[in-house]
C-alpha cells in the first residue's frame, strides 16, 4: 500500500525555543526562509512566536505558501493540581492549530532541569503515584483534545524529561490508551539516550502518530552522557546535527515508517538554540535535499513531500 510522508519544518530548526527572545530570529524571517528552503508545511512552535490571531496567521502562511501540521505544548501532568495549567495552554494552541488546518497537538512533558539554564528543578525519577497521574491525565487530555477540537494528541518523549529513555517510552505506551494518545516519534531524542527508533516503530506500529526526524552527533553524545552535560549546554555543544552526519541512520527509519502502510506527517527538526541567524537556512536546504534523495529507498512510501 503506497503512502505519503509529509515532512515540514519548525521554528526549533531556526533556533527558536521561546515566544520571544533576543537571541532568536523574527517570525517573518523564519517564514520567509522556510519557503526559500522549499518546505510547504510547518509546526507553530512556542505559542506566541507566530501570530496568534488566526486571520493574521493565515495571511502570513498564504503569503509564503505554507500549511500547518501541528501545534506544541509543554505539560507537567505528573504534578498535582497541574490540569488547569496544562489545559489553558492546550485550549489556546489547539484552537489556533485547528483554525489554520493543523491536525495534531504535540505534547512534551516538562523537563526536570530548566530548559534555559539547566538548573535542577525536581527529581529525574517519578514515584508510582506521579507516573499514574501522568499517564491517566495524558489520556484524559487526548480524549478532550479529540472531542473538543478534532485533533490528535501526540506525546513527545524529550531529553531530561521523565519519559526520555526507551524503557520509559515503552512503559508510557503500554500505560496509555491508543484511542486517546499516540507517539510523536522524535528520532533525535530517542537516540539521545541510546534508544532505537526502528525498534519502536516495529514493536508499536499502531502507536506511531507523528514524527520528528532528527539526528544526534554520537561523539558529542558520548561526552554528554559521560559528564552528565545538561540539555541546553548539550545543544550548544552540537549534540543535534544535520543528516547524514549523525544517528540514527535515516534510510532504515524511513523504510520502517513506509512499512506502516499509511500516510504520516511530521517535521525535520534541528535543535540550535541559540544560533547565528545565517546558520539555519543552509542546513534546512541541505536536509531537505538529503531526505528527498532518501525517498528512493522506501518504495512503499511512494513519496516524501
Amino acid at each position: 500500500m503506497a503512502s505519503t510522508l509529509t515532512i515540514g519544518t519548525a521554528p526549533d530548526s531556526w533556533g527558536v525555543w521561546f515566544p520571544s527572545d533576543p537571541a532568536q530570529v523574527p517570525a517573518s524571517t523564519f517564514l520567509r526562509e522556510v519557503a526559500e528552503a522549499g518546505y510547504e508545511a510547518i509546526e507553530l512552535g512556542p505559542y506566541g512566536y507566530l501570530p496568534t490571531d488566526p486571520e493574521e496567521l493565515r495571511g502570513e502562511l498564504d503569503r509564503y505558501g505554507l500549511s500547518v501540521l501541528a501545534g506544541t505544548v509543554f505539560s507537567r501532568l505528573h504534578q498535582p493540581d497541574s490540569w488547569d495549567f496544562t489545559w489553558r495552554q492546550v485550549t489556546d494552541v489547539a484552537a489556533l492549530t485547528r483554525a489554520v488546518g493543523g491536525q495534531h497537538v504535540v505534547v512534551i512533558p516538562a523537563m526536570y532541569r530548566d530548559e534555559k539554564t539547566g538548573a535542577q528543578l525536581e527529581s529525574p525519577d517519578l514515584t508510582a503515584e506521579q507516573w499514574e497521574r501522568l499517564t491517566s491525565q495524558t489520556d484524559e487530555l487526548g480524549r478532550r483534545v479529540r472531542e473538543e477540537y478534532g485533533l490528535a494528541l501526540q506525546f513527545h518523549p524529550h531529553a531530561e524529561s521523565h519519559v526520555g529513555y526507551q524503557p520509559d517510552v515503552e512503559r508510557f505506551l503500554e500505560s496509555t490508551d491508543p484511542a486517546a494518545v499516540n507517539l510523536c516519534l522524535d528520532t533525535g531524542h530517542i537516540a539521545y539516550y541510546g534508544g532505537d527508533s526502528v525498534e519502536l516503530i516495529t514493536r508499536y506500529p499502531e502507536r506511531i502518530g507523528y514524527v520528528h526526524l532528527k539526528q544526534v552527533d554520537p561523539a558529542v553524545m558520548e561526552v554528554v552522557r559521560d559528564k552528565d552535560v545538561v540539555w541546553p549546554e548539550a545543544v550548544r555543544m552540537g549534540a543535534m546535527t544535520e543528516p547524514p552526519l549523525g544517528v540514527p541512520d535515516m534510510p532504515p527509519v524511513l523504510e520502517a515508517l513506509a512499512g506502516l502502510g499509511r500516510d504520516l506527517s511530521g517535521i525535520i527538526e534541528h535543535d540550535l538554540y541559540p544560533c547565528p541567524p545565517d546558520l539555519p537556512l543552509p542546513i534546512a536546504r541541505r536536509t531537505k535535499a538529503y531526505l528527498s534523495a532518501c525517498s528512493d529507498v522506501q518504495l512503499a512510501m511512494g513519496e516524501i513531500r
